[in-house]
């Protein structure tokens, strides 16, 4: 089977030749033989008047054949280093942005936490006092409670019938007192 080679210069005249001598053999008739003769012929003059424009050294051979390969790709990698090293760059600037907020956020919430500590020590001494002061006031209470519970217990009529005497006697003189001055 012929396969056009763009490295051989004469691959475009070997294949027709080999096609015109045996056209069965690729299942080719007269017109689709002169439709591919003429692509050839056409694809010729393109390949030389391409040729003719780039001039001869660009085809020739020797050490600056890929000189100019390599600066295009030394060029190129340069650049995308270059881009690299700018989104990096970009990429730290930007996280270092934020790790200044996220710094100023940190000390925001150290001074809170510390207002916070600050006012639990206050609360912490407020209660040790007013447990104390409930404590007094319970003991004070038990013993108010144990003197009514000793004078609710008189066992005897004569001494409720004396308090209750007693009591009015204090009240006329209260308000005896009280209606004369």
């Amino acid at each position: 089977m012929c396969v056009p080679n763009a490295a051989s210069g004469h691959s475009l005249t070997r294949c027709p030749g080999i096609v015109e001598a045996n056209p069965r053999k690729f299942n080719l008739d007269a017109t689709e033989l002169g439709i591919r003769k003429a692509f050839i012929t056409s694809t010729r003059q393109v390949v030389r008047a391409l040729l003719g424009e780039s001039g001869s050294q660009s085809w020739s051979s020797g050490p600056d054949k890929y000189s100019r390969l390599d600066r295009e790709l030394q060029l190129a990698n340069s650049h995308f280093i270059e881009e690299q090293q700018a989104q990096q760059q970009l990429i730290v600037e930007q996280q270092d942005e934020q790790l200044e907020l996220v710094s100023g956020s940190i000390g925001v919430l150290k001074n809170m936490s510390q207002r916070i500590g600050g006012e639990l020590e206050e609360q912490a001494v407020m209660l040790d006092d007013f447990s104390h002061e409930l404590d007094s006031t319970q003991s004070r209470l038990d013993n108010v409670m144990k003197k009514l519970a000793k004078v609710s217990h008189m066992t005897s009529d004569r001494r409720q019938w004396c308090a209750i005497v007693v009591l009015f006697v204090i009240l006329l003189v209260v308000l005896i007192l009280f209606f004369v001055l």
